[in-house]
């Protein structure tokens, strides 16, 4: 009979448990967190991301099938932002890697403390220990500077979003180092051995296209481009994120903006952009567009000196296109 108690509160304890974790938004399951692309897409409107139900979709499946997502598209239009309202969604932390050329390990996964064990060893000095006790303790975690691939894979209380932001930037080789990263969730320390991931991370990879990525990353990945957005959604977008700003200079900023993109600039205005041209009119007191007010803002949607005589140059068409 004890035993038959004993049992019978144990499964009430597991009951329990679940509807905890269920319940729980810091504890609960991320499988169980998006039922479908549209609570994505919900998800992200709440916290200001104007998407569409494509980009939803892809962020939906990465994380039912555990894959990373690889966001490619021309800059200023929401890439970086897509990851990080993804961890805002999910109350998960935003971990993030900025590429660059010549990135290496040391920066991106880990690097040792050399100067904490060179004063480890000068301690152990006269302490009778072998040298295989004392290179196990200078090699140990405490000794460990953890960079952010390392991070996403140590995190312990929840699967983190790991953000390795314009991978394109980064050479070739690094690439590489990603592998097993993207493979296994896992990092191989030569001093410690391999270490995997407690909670497997939500990895978005973004790309400006600059350069082409090696087949064996993409193969890893789930992908998606983001495209310029359509009118309405650019609106929406303006709408969302600067709601104090009239319903008609909005109507022109977005409509100039997209003129401009059709003028064959070396680098196209992004929704950055557009954003920073109707804020900075806004802030000057403007209430429409005209040729003076797009040359005080000019610098808010081109970003060289030859895409600024291109926009100079057709001053007149771009003014009578917004009217």
């Amino acid at each position: 009979m004890p035993g038959r108690q004993q049992r019978a509160s144990f499964i009430a304890i597991c009951k329990l448990t679940d509807l905890i974790l269920m319940s729980s938004p810091h504890l609960q399951p991320y499988e169980l967190s998006f039922g479908d692309p549209d609570d994505v897409m919900r998800g992200f409107e709440r916290l200001g991301y104007v998407g569409d139900r494509d980009l939803a979709t892809s962020v939906y499946l990465a994380i039912k099938l555990h894959k990373p997502l690889l966001i490619e598209g021309h800059a200023g239009l929401g890439k970086t932002e897509a990851a990080t309202t993804l961890a805002g969604v999910l109350r998960t932390e935003l971990i993030r890697l900025q590429c660059y050329e010549g990135l290496d390990v040391s920066s991106a996964i880990y690097e040792w403390n050399y100067q904490k064990q060179l004063l480890a060893i000068r301690l152990q000095e006269g302490t009778g220990q072998s040298v295989e006790e004392k290179e196990k303790h200078i090699f140990s975690r405490e000794f460990l500077l953890e960079r952010p691939l390392l991070r996403a894979i140590l995190a312990e209380d929840a699967a983190p979003v790991l953000l390795i932001d314009e991978v394109d930037r980064a050479d070739e080789a690094f690439e590489a180092f990603l592998l097993e990263l993207l493979s296994e969730f896992q990092i191989s320390v030569p001093e410690m051995g391999t270490i995997r991931a407690r909670h497997r991370p939500h990895v978005i990879l973004t790309s400006n296209s600059t350069r082409e990525l090696s087949d064996a990353l993409k193969r890893r990945c789930l992908y998606h481009w983001i495209d310029y957005p359509s009118f309405e959604m650019e609106m929406n977008i303006v709408r969302s994120r600067l709601p104090n700003i009239e319903a008609e200079l909005s109507r022109q900023v977005v409509g100039y903006v997209h003129a401009v993109r059709q003028l064959e600039l070396a680098k196209p205005p992004g929704v950055a952009e557009t954003l920073d041209c109707a804020q900075a009119l806004a802030s000057l007191g403007r209430k429409s567009l005209d040729a003076g007010s797009i040359e005080e803002t000019i610098g808010c949607v081109v970003k060289s000196m030859e895409d600024g005589a291109k926009l100079r140059a057709a001053m007149d068409k771009l003014v009578a296109q917004i009217q």
